[in-house]
Parts: structure tokens; C-alpha cells; sequence
């Protein structure tokens, strides 16, 4: 594939000039391509929404969100697997994030490590791939060897497969059950996809992970009642997420959370349906974690 007929790679004719601006210029510049990213996204939400009801099937058979890239594409995928845990309480290992290269290329890149296909095949056989997993596949570019090796692989063994690049046709989306493209023009300096692209990933990310913690009940309203409070900032936010649920006086939210060993959810739901803390958390159990049906039985 010739690279430079890539719509990420070409040249953007509004900022052929970026060198010669003003730094008021060269910001509102770069934030008018911004306005772009919000856009693009709108046009793919169809796709988006199935990926995220396959990540959902997968947290509940007991399979994982697996994210892969390389470069911006990989750390993305690193960074989002990396904030489930503390934010929706989930054990860690239940989103992954890999990157070609190794943990390594978080930091510094690994020349040559998206040109296997054999490397993204090697790190899912060895996180011990079940057709219950999800793979996203990421590459702004949408042909990084790693990714489509990995992508193909997972397709084989059963796996519902993504593949998200900021080109439209491209060879990942082709070896992907469900492809999100959304084509955010070419860049402001030309070829850094760590820029609109990368911003393009994020929000997918995003939208797909929390998309799929909500519909497996980790989300009540719009709050997150899974969240783990691992520290004193976190104990704040659970006490403030309890009174925000109950409208309960700060005071009964932190008893509450005591007696629930500063569990969210059964907290809220003690304080709500005027039970204890053992039978809450055994309503929950009987409600496979949703708070608003254990709110109804």
C-alpha cells in the first residue's frame, strides 16, 4: 500500500502555512481541525454501539476487552485498559491493553515491532485468547502489520474483532468483524496522527469501554457505583455518590459505606430499600450486580 495516498498521511491544505503563524494563529489552527474529531465520530456511532454490545457479551461470559496497537494507537489502548479498574471496579485483566514492542514502547518506541504480524499473533496467544473475548485493533493508518496479524488471529479463534483507523477501507477494517472509521481529514502538521486521529481513538475508547461497564450494571444513573475507593480522594467521591443516589445526610452515606466495606452499590441500596448490609449484597448477587433491578425486587 502506497502510504502517502493514505487521507491521514496527505497534506492539509489549510495549514500549509503553519510555520510562518502567529502562536494565536497556530493554536486557533490547530483548533479548528479539533471541531473535525466530534464530527467524523457522529457518522460511525452505528458501529461504535455494536462494538460496544459485543465488549458487554464478552464481560458477561466471562471474556475481556483486549485493545491492540502500536505507537498512539497502542498507548491509547494501554491508557484506557489502565482507568477500568479504579473506575468501575473491575479486576485488572478484564480490559487489556497491548502494544507492540513490549510495556517498553509506553515510553520509548520499538523500531520495527508494528511490521510483525507474528508479534501481535504471539501476545494474544500468550494472554491465552478465548472465543469470549473482544479484540480491538487499532491503527490511525489502518495497515500496521501487528494489529492486522493480531486482528486475523482473533477472528480465527471465534473472537468478535474491531478494528478502528482513521481510514476508510482500510486492510484492518477488512479483516475485522466490525469496522469503526471515522475519517477525520488529513492532519495539521502532516502525518502525526497523535494529533485529530489519536483524539478520533480516544473518544471510540471511550465511548466503548464505559459503553459496555454501563449495559453489565456498573452504572446506576450516571454515576459510577462500582467505583473502588482506594484512596482519600476516591473515599470522597464514593461518599458523595451515595448521598447524590439516596439524598441521605453525609453523615448516614459514610456509616453506610463502613458497613458495606466502602462498597458503593450496596451502600445506596441499604439505604434506599432500608435493608442491612449483608441482605444488600445479597440482593445484588441475586441481580448479577444491577442496582437499579435489585432496587425493584
Amino acid at each position: 500500500m502506497n502510504l502517502g495516498t493514505l487521507i491521514s498521511e496527505t497534506r492539509n491544505p489549510d495549514t500549509l502555512n503553519l510555520d510562518e503563524m502567529s502562536t494565536a494563529d497556530l493554536v486557533a489552527c490547530f483548533n479548528r481541525e479539533d471541531y473535525k474529531v466530534p464530527e467524523a465520530i457522529g457518522k460511525v456511532l452505528p458501529q461504535i454501539a455494536q462494538a460496544v454490545d459485543k465488549a458487554a457479551a464478552s464481560f458477561k461470559a466471562g471474556g475481556r476487552l483486549i485493545y491492540l496497537g502500536a505507537g498512539t494507537s497502542g498507548r491509547l489502548g494501554v491508557l484506557d485498559a489502565s482507568e477500568c479498574p479504579p473506575t468501575f471496579g473491575v479486576p485488572h485483566g478484564m480490559v487489556v491493553g497491548l502494544i507492540a514492542g513490549g510495556p517498553g514502547a509506553l515510553l520509548k518506541a520499538v523500531e520495527g515491532a508494528e511490521d510483525s504480524d507474528s508479534l501481535g499473533i504471539e501476545d494474544l496467544k500468550n494472554l491465552n485468547l478465548s472465543a469470549d473475548d473482544t479484540v480491538v485493533g487499532l491503527a490511525a493508518s489502518g495497515r500496521t502489520p501487528y494489529v492486522i496479524g493480531a486482528l486475523r488471529y482473533a477472528t480465527e479463534q471465534g473472537c468478535a474483532t474491531v478494528a478502528i483507523s482513521c481510514n476508510p477501507d482500510s486492510p484492518i477494517a477488512q479483516v475485522a468483524t466490525i469496522a469503526i472509521s471515522p475519517v477525520v481529514g488529513p492532519e495539521a502538521l502532516t502525518g502525526s496522527t497523535r494529533l485529530k486521529s489519536g483524539t478520533a481513538q480516544k473518544l471510540v475508547l471511550n465511548m466503548i469501554s464505559t459503553g459496555a461497564m454501563v449495559k453489565t450494571g456498573k452504572v446506576y444513573q450516571n454515576l459510577m457505583v462500582d467505583v473502588k475507593a482506594t484512596n482519600v480522594k476516591l473515599v470522597d467521591r464514593a461518599c458523595r455518590i451515595v448521598v447524590e443516589a439516596t439524598g441521605a445526610a453525609r453523615s448516614d452515606a459514610e456509616l453506610a459505606l463502613y458497613q458495606t466495606d466502602f462498597e458503593v452499590k450496596p451502600a445506596i441500596l441499604m439505604l434506599l430499600a432500608g435493608i442491612d448490609a449483608q441482605q444488600a449484597k445479597e440482593r445484588l448477587e441475586q441481580h448479577n450486580g444491577f442496582l437499579r433491578a435489585a432496587l425493584a425486587g
